[in-house]
């Protein structure tokens, strides 16, 4: 029963992170594209941006990267036979990743706050930058769900496929919207 209310609090953090890092990188977009703006107005957009970015980061962001941690670490001390599945290491090195997109996430605020140049996004990067949680969130989600690595191998191929996809997808947005 521990581990059902576990699970669930994991979940629920790990719906609430990637929420957070979608909204905190289309953020990113919108600050991008202030760059556009007429320069009277491009200051205090880039700043309320800037600030947005703060309060994702801070209010949504991380609480629940560390509810996910938590939580699943939680699991595995309560289940710890979960240790010894590979498709659990598999999912593990994509947590870590994706906690290292986290922590590229603060380090762009810090960047854009600070108005520097180096590593920072026109909007368009920032689009193909806001997809790559999708990749993270269905290949962790399928995984976690077919918990079977052979069956991973495809559906990795699949999220390869899927990338590819998203990014013809936004490549098309970006041809559509300067069309108008």
């Amino acid at each position: 029963m521990l581990h059902l209310y576990l699970k669930s609090l994991h979940i629920i953090g790990f719906v609430s992170w990637f929420a957070g890092l979608f909204y905190l990188v289309r953020i990113f977009v919108y600050h991008a594209e202030a760059e556009d703006k007429p320069e009277h107005l491009r200051e205090a957009f880039k700043k309320d941006y800037v600030l947005m970015q703060k309060r994702a980061y801070k209010i949504i962001c991380n609480p629940a990267m560390m509810i996910t941690w938590t939580f699943g670490i939680l699991m595995l001390i309560n289940s710890p036979y979960f240790l010894q599945q590979g498709w659990l290491h598999v999912k593990l090195v994509l947590l870590v990743l994706l906690t290292g997109y986290h922590i590229f996430c603060k380090k762009t605020i810090e960047r854009l706050e600070r108005g520097e140049k180096y590593m920072v996004f026109n909007s368009f990067q920032y689009r193909l930058l806001n997809e790559l949680p999708t990749l993270f969130l269905v290949s962790i989600v399928m995984l976690a769900v077919v918990k079977n690595l052979l069956n991973f191998a495809y559906l990795f191929l699949g999220i390869i496929a899927f990338g590819v996809l998203l990014f013809m997808a936004a490549k098309a947005y970006k041809n559509h919207r300067e069309k108008k």
